[in-house]
C-alpha cells in the first residue's frame, strides 16, 4: 500500500481527474451563464445602434432599386468568372505546393540513400571484416 501511495503515477493520474473536474465545472457555469436572460450573459452582444449611414441613404435622393425584394447574402459573390478565376489561383497554388512537397520528399530519400551508401554499408563491411 506505501508503494502506491509513493507512486508518481497514482498521484498524476489524480490531478488529471481534478483538472478535467474542474475545466467541467468551468463549461457547465459558462454554458448555464449563456443559457441565462440575464443582461450579463457572457455571450451575448449588446444590439447595435443604426449607423448615420444606413439613415442617410434613401434621405440623401438615392432611388432604392426593388426594396421589398431580398439579394444574396453579403459577402456571397455568385458570378461564374469569379468563382473560375479564385478556383483556379487556388488549384495553381495547390498543385505548386504539392510539387514543392515532393522535391522535398525526393531529396531526403536521396540524401538517406546516399547517407546509408557511403556511411553505413561501409561501416558494416568494416566491422563484418569484408572488404
Amino acid at each position: 500500500m506505501r508503494r502506491l501511495v509513493r507512486a508518481p503515477l497514482l498521484w498524476m493520474v489524480l490531478v488529471e481527474v481534478a483538472v478535467v473536474g474542474a475545466l467541467i465545472l468551468v463549461a457547465w457555469h459558462a454554458i448555464a451563464g449563456a443559457s441565462a436572460s440575464g443582461p450579463l450573459s457572457p455571450f451575448t452582444f449588446p444590439p447595435a445602434a443604426p449607423s448615420p449611414a444606413d439613415t442617410a441613404l434613401p434621405a440623401a435622393g438615392v432611388p432604392v432599386a426593388n426594396a421589398g425584394s431580398r439579394g444574396p447574402a453579403p459577402g456571397l459573390n455568385l458570378a461564374v468568372d469569379f468563382w473560375r478565376l479564385r478556383l483556379g489561383t487556388l488549384n495553381h497554388d495547390q498543385a505548386e505546393f504539392e510539387a514543392l512537397e515532393w522535391r522535398i520528399t525526393h531529396t531526403v530519400m536521396d540524401s538517406a540513400r546516399d547517407y546509408l551508401e557511403t556511411v553505413v554499408l561501409p561501416a558494416v563491411r568494416r566491422a563484418e571484416g569484408g572488404a
